[in-house]
């Protein structure tokens, strides 16, 4: 019995008793990109080692000595029904093979098999496999709910059910080794998603990462696939890239949706292929790693404007997760307020200061355009002019929320949970109201969005609380006026 290196995944079994068959078609699964093989030559040895090693997929010759593959089949059918079967037998007695796929066999091929046919057919049973396992996955999630791999994603400080719901979709794929696309605004923690991807995912190499945005095709080229001496000008020696570094672990490419339309011709023969050839060199190198991505472009818009290839776009998102905006998972700003004030505080050698129970109304009227990022930029800046009172100043929040507020008269997104307000009711329809009453409008919503708090009221609408309090002196007067009538 052989064992390939192991990389993270299960391996195939190839089962034959004829040593140079096993020899040839490790060496074509192996040239193909298949690290983890198992060959085993006595057919008794098969079930005790399966009940040790979980495999992908059994490869079965039929006509062995002791115990034939006939006789293996419904075993490992009963037994592990979730692992493909691919029999492989010098017969070519129609009956045979149909009575192999009534057993349950996945594919039946007749000796000598052709290569690609073969790569092919494992290629099949091991995506079915992978397959399996994420909607067996998937379906104890829904059944039992809750995480088994709960550390690898303590990086993400969440109390949002839908971050919960992307922990257990990636929990149920990320084993599969196949492309995930993760999309997201700036800021909303795209590039901490894939390195939990690569936690959960258990593979034994390592997470690299690469920000493709600015980079031209001979850098890109160079930075993932290296290249050999003499291949340009100052190439005094090889160099291996950033896809050789990654074997075996996960390669994380950020902003791909900036990448060079040449790039992405090389891009997708590295998905398609699983190889790759460095600068200078005609002798291609096979990929072990796997590669997750990361944009906050819209891709099939990109498509449409022929700015992004589709044939790429679909290798990319075999899976795919979106990561919703800060403004979308109000519950999560206590969480990370506290969380950096202490990380500022703690960086900059100051005590931990108190934050005002109105800073968090402030930052729940906030758009965050620049989602969990800005809000820790807001917080250091805070705790940087802080003087060391015990209550952190909301001035630093004012001012750069104000700086960064859409223009007088324009209000934040509405959540798709938020109740109808005067301001809808009175633009909803039916004529212009005149400009005096859409003021005095926007003035109360601003008033309601910010519990009454005039200096976020005034905040929101861009005008100095002196101007807001003014305003609603004027409109109590107004009201009284028109009580006394």
């Amino acid at each position: 019995m052989q064992e390939g290196p192991l990389s993270g995944m299960p391996p195939v079994f190839l089962v034959d008793d004829e040593a140079h068959v096993l020899d040839s078609l490790s060496l074509f699964l192996r040239g193909s990109g298949f690290k983890e093989v198992v060959t085993v030559q006595d057919s008794r040895d098969l079930m005790p080692l399966m009940l040790r090693q979980k495999a992908m997929t059994v490869i079965l010759d039929l006509f062995m000595p002791h115990l034939s593959g006939i006789e293996l089949l419904p075993e490992i059918i009963r037994h592990f029904p979730e692992v493909p079967v691919v029999v492989v037998t010098a017969s070519q007695e129609v009956e045979t093979a149909v009575a192999c796929m009534r057993e349950g066999a996945f594919d039946y091929l007749v000796k000598p098999v052709e290569r690609t046919r073969f790569v092919t057919s494992v290629r099949r049973a091991v995506d079915t496999f992978l397959l399996r396992q994420e909607v067996h996955a998937l379906k104890s999630y829904l059944i039992h709910g809750g995480l088994n791999q709960k550390e690898a994603f303590s990086r993400i400080l969440t109390n949002s059910s839908q971050m919960r719901g992307i922990f257990q979709y990636i929990e149920a794929v990320a084993g599969s080794g196949e492309t995930i696309l993760i999309t997201g605004e700036t800021g909303v923690g795209k590039g901490l998603l894939a390195e939990a991807v690569h936690r959960v995912s258990g593979r034994a190499g390592g997470f690299i990462s690469l920000n493709v945005a600015g980079l031209d095709d001979t850098l890109f080229s160079d930075t993932l696939f290296g290249h050999r001496k003499g291949a340009f000008s100052g190439a005094d020696t090889n160099r291996e890239g950033l896809v050789a570094r990654a074997a075996g672990g996960t390669l994380f490419l950020d902003e791909i949706g900036d990448l060079k339309p040449a790039s992405q011709v090389k891009l997708l023969r590295l998905l398609q292929e699983q190889s790759y050839y460095p600068l200078g060199s005609d002798v291609p190198k096979l990929s072990s790693a796997r590669i997750v991505a990361a944009t906050n472009n819209d891709l099939r818009k990109m498509i449409g404007a022929g700015e992004f290839r589709q044939d790429l776009y679909y290798r990319l998102t075999s899976h795919r997760v979106e990561i919703p905006p800060l403004r979308e998972r109000p519950e999560d700003i206590p969480l990370l307020l506290g969380f950096f004030t202490q990380d500022a505080a703690k960086a900059m050698n100051k005590a931990v200061p108190n934050t005002p129970p109105q800073l968090l109304t402030l930052l729940a009227t906030h758009h965050f355009p620049g989602n969990v990022r800005e809000l820790r930029a807001l917080v250091f800046d805070a705790v940087a002019r802080h003087p060391g009172s015990p209550t952190l100043s909301m001035e630093s929040f004012h001012q750069a929320i104000r700086a960064n507020h859409p223009p007088t008269g324009t209000l934040p997104e509405r959540t798709p949970n938020e109740s109808t307000t005067p301001l809808a009711g009175i633009f909803s329809s039916g004529p212009f109201p005149p400009l005096k009453e859409g003021i005095d409008a926007m003035v109360m919503e601003a008033m309601r969005r910010a519990n009454n708090n005039q200096g976020i009221a005034a905040t929101l609408l861009g005008i100095t609380r002196q101007s807001l309090n003014r305003r609603l002196i004027n409109m109590r007067s107004k009201q009284s006026a028109l009580d006394l009538e």
